[in-house]
């Protein structure tokens, strides 16, 4: 039996021309929130041509981090930058930076094609972009659906579809694995792994471990809003179940 609202249509691959990427970096940032410290000098960097994925336990500090380098938290101090620059200078941040953060912050009555069409305008982008960036995630079918009566896993792969309507330099990317199932899973490891190696650079929070040893060059495991671990992924774990126990046992779970 189908998924109730599921897909109905395939996704088309996607080959993006080879670009030189900029590279993500966040120094020393510092966010408080009633009182309370949330980052406490965070340092890490995200580079071109890879996928670095941030880990840590509930309450550590990635969607912080995330909405800050997007631009929709403002630091209390430190600073982020996308190629050196800050991303509010960049006259078309949609090129620049793709993001999947609140897949519920659409408005429920817009169709899904009219919240892509939004998107587009705000990039400078031609109307035909709507249509490719729908193919892309395999929702060619359900352009006139309402965002309100889709799934969670639909609605993950229209939020993906705006963040790469502008083929940005940047995808950053909060729990994008939500409400999606085995084979949307591999298809969207497939798609980040291929914007990766076009030169762009992905940042991308999970708590799908298996996920990071199939996807991550980079690892960065935040804890109690500090850096922990920041290393390339295969000095610091040799397969999925180094990678599990080394996690475990860093966030005091094991």
């Amino acid at each position: 039996m189908g998924t109730p609202n599921a897909p109905t249509g395939h996704p088309e691959r996607a080959d993006w021309a080879p670009r030189a990427g900029r590279a993500v970096t966040v120094e020393a940032a510092v966010k408080v929130k009633a009182g309370s410290t949330v980052l406490h000098g965070v340092t890490f960097s995200a580079r071109p041509g890879q996928v670095t994925a941030l880990l840590g336990p509930n309450g550590a500090g990635k969607t912080t981090v995330l909405r800050s380098i997007v631009g929709l938290e403002r630091l209390t101090g430190g600073a982020v930058g996308i190629g050196g620059t800050r991303l509010a200078d960049h006259p078309f941040p949609a090129r620049v930076v793709g993001a999947v953060l609140d897949v519920d912050a659409y408005s429920p009555v817009r169709s899904a094609a009219d919240q892509l069409a939004l998107t587009a305008t705000a990039s400078g982008l031609p109307p035909g972009a709507v249509d490719r960036a729908l193919r892309l995630v395999g929702l060619s079918e359900h352009g006139s659906d309402r965002i309100g009566r889709m799934s969670l896993g639909m609605r993950q792969r229209l939020a993906l579809a705006a963040a790469l309507i502008g083929e940005p330099d940047v995808l950053v990317l909060d729990e994008p694995h939500n409400g999606l199932d085995a084979g949307a899973i591999r298809w969207l490891r497939e798609v980040l792994l291929r914007y990766a190696r076009s030169g762009r650079t992905v940042l991308l929070s999970t708590h799908l471990l298996s996920e990071v040893a199939a996807l991550a060059d980079r690892i960065v495991v935040l804890v109690d809003g500090g850096v922990a671990v920041d290393a390339p992924a295969h000095e610091w774990a040799a397969d999925r179940h180094d990678l599990e126990a080394r996690y475990l046992a860093t966030v005091g779970e094991w």
